[in-house]
């Protein structure tokens, strides 16, 4: 148990027996009345997102949420098997769990793997990766004056958008929230 002055960004909440993640938390103090804090909540296994206002100091239930860090090593059939990097334990994480991460997902990456009761519950991503463009379309002369952008499929066969001047079996960097580009790696 833990009140409402004790939410973070990433607690999980156990509400009408159901595990929802704090996505963002504010309070509010008015001038008349007593304070309150407005939260964005996100459900963990349909990924729906609610707002929820509690009453300041309200207590609420936590659940017990194990974060480890673990590599991605292959998939197996709609799983996707990680490793503990400490205790080199196997865990199969659902194709539902990992979600959109998964068009950022390379293998022997490393990612955060919540697990509740045994079941892991949220596959988080580093805010950024790099990953190599397989193929993109050739610039054409005169395009580069313009701040345009075109599609490149990515070795995980994600499709993001590029600058003109990117070319393929080039290296960048890539933010794993929204998909963005984010600049070239030089190795």
């Amino acid at each position: 148990m833990a009140t409402t002055n004790d939410l973070k960004n990433g607690m999980v909440l156990v509400i009408d027996g159901q595990l929802w993640s704090v996505v963002e938390f504010q309070h509010v103090k008015p001038g008349k009345g007593g304070a309150f804090v407005r939260t964005k909540l996100k459900n963990v296994l349909s990924g729906k997102v609610v707002d929820k206002t509690f009453n300041a100091g309200v207590k609420v239930d936590t659940a017990t949420v194990d974060r480890r860090e673990m590599q991605y090593l292959y998939r197996d059939g709609d799983d996707f098997v990680f490793m503990d990097t400490t205790s080199y334990e196997q865990l199969p994480v659902p194709a539902t769990v990992v979600g959109d991460a998964e068009r950022f997902l390379l293998e022997n990456q490393n990612a955060n793997v919540s697990v509740h009761e045994g079941n892991p519950i949220i596959v988080e991503l580093p805010a950024s990766v790099e990953l190599m463009i397989t193929y993109t379309e050739p610039g054409v002369q005169g395009d580069r004056s313009t701040g345009g952008s075109k599609p490149a499929t990515l070795e995980t066969g994600a499709e993001i958008q590029v600058p003109l001047f990117i070319e393929s079996d080039t290296k960048v960097k890539v933010d794993t929230r929204d998909g963005s580009y984010l600049g070239r790696v030089n190795d």
